[in-house]
C-alpha cells in the first residue's frame, strides 16, 4: 500500500495510488515499474479463473515489500503497477470462462504500456509473469519496446527460479492446477480454492515423453499443445497433497529471488558503446 508521512512523501510500491504530482517528483531516471502479467483461463475445476493473474500480483507484491526494511525501497524507487489480467490463452480457448488475447493484441498493449511509461520519465519496466503460455511473446515484446521506447525491459517468469529445499512437485508435468499452484493459491487466495472438487489430469504425458530423446512438452525441443490434446478436465498434474503451508513456502522463495532480481535490475546500466 501506498501512504503519506507527516511531510505529505508517498511511502509505499502501488503505482496506481500516487498523483501525477507524485510521479513528477519521483527519480524517473532510477525508478522500476514492475508489471504483474497473468491470464483469465480455465484452471481445472479447483482453482479460479483468474490463478495466474493473482500469483503473479501476489509474488510481485510480496517481493516489492521485502525490500523495504533489507534495502530501503525508497532508495531502490521500485512501483508495482497495476495487474495485466488477461493474457495470451490460446491453449485454452474453448474452455468455459478463458478469456483469451491474441497474441498481436497482448503485444500492442505491451508496447503501448512502455510508450506511456517512457512518456513518464521511466525507464526501466519488469514484467512479472505468472502464465506459462507467454513467456516467449513477452521475450519478444521486451526487445521491441527496447527499441521503440528505450526501456531497459527484463521478462521474469517467477516459476521459473524453481522450488525452495524441502519441496517437490510429485508430478513432473504439473504445469497446470497441479500440486504446485494449487499450493500457492491456497495460500495467496485460500477462498477461491475447491479441493473437494481438485482431479489428477494429464498423467499419461510421462509415459508420451519418457522415451523421448530429445522431445518434451515445454523444454529445449518443446511440443506446440492445447489443452485439448493433453487433458480432459484442464489440469495438467496431479494436485494431491496441495496446501498452504507449502505454497507459502513457494512464495516466500520466488518472492525472495524476484526481491534480489530487482534490485540487480536497479543497479543495472548497459555500458557506453563507443562507435
Amino acid at each position: 500500500m501506498s501512504t503519506r508521512n507527516e511531510r505529505g512523501s508517498v511511502t509505499g510500491y502501488l503505482w496506481a495510488e500516487l498523483t501525477t504530482a507524485d510521479v513528477d517528483a519521483l527519480d524517473r531516471d532510477t525508478a522500476v515499474a514492475v508489471q504483474p502479467i497473468g491470464a483469465v483461463e480455465q484452471h481445472g475445476p479447483h482453482l479460479p479463473l483468474i490463478t495466474d493473474a493473482l500469483v503473479a500480483e501476489s509474488v510481485a507484491r510480496a517481493a516489492v515489500e521485502t525490500l523495504g526494511p533489507v534495502h530501503n525501497i525508497a532508495a531502490h524507487n521500485m512501483w508495482v503497477l497495476p495487474t495485466l489480467h488477461y493474457g495470451r490463452s490460446t491453449e485454452h480457448l474453448g474452455r468455459a470462462g478463458t478469456i483469451a488475447l491474441s497474441a498481436a493484441t497482448l503485444m500492442a498493449v505491451c508496447l503501448d504500456l512502455g510508450a506511456s511509461l517512457a512518456a513518464s520519465g521511466i525507464r526501466k519496466l519488469v514484467f512479472v509473469n505468472g502464465h506459462g503460455g507467454q513467456p516467449s511473446l513477452l521475450d519478444v515484446v521486451a526487445r521491441d519496446i527496447r527499441h521503440a521506447s528505450g526501456l531497459e525491459v527484463f521478462p521474469v517468469m517467477p516459476s521459473r527460479f524453481g522450488l525452495p529445499d524441502g519441496v517437490v512437485d510429485p508430478d513432473p508435468f504439473g504445469i497446470h492446477g497441479g500440486f504446485v499452484e494449487t499450493s500457492v493459491m491456497s495460500a495467496v487466495a485460500p477462498h477461491l480454492v475447491r479441493p473437494e472438487l481438485a482431479v489428477a489430469d494429464g498423467l499419461a504425458l510421462g509415459e508420451l515423453y519418457r522415451t523421448r530423446r530429445h522431445l518434451t512438452l515445454e523444454g529445449p525441443v518443446p511440443t506446440a499443445w492445447l489443452i485439448d490434446d493433453v487433458s480432459a478436465s484442464g489440469v495438467v498434474g496431479d494436485p494431491a497433497g496441495a496446501s498452504a503451508e507449502v505454497g507459502k513456502l513457494v512464495v516466500e522463495h520466488w518472492s525472495g529471488l524476484l526481491g534480489q532480481a530487482l534490485v540487480e535490475v536497479a543497479e543495472f546500466a548497459f555500458p557506453p558503446v563507443h562507435r
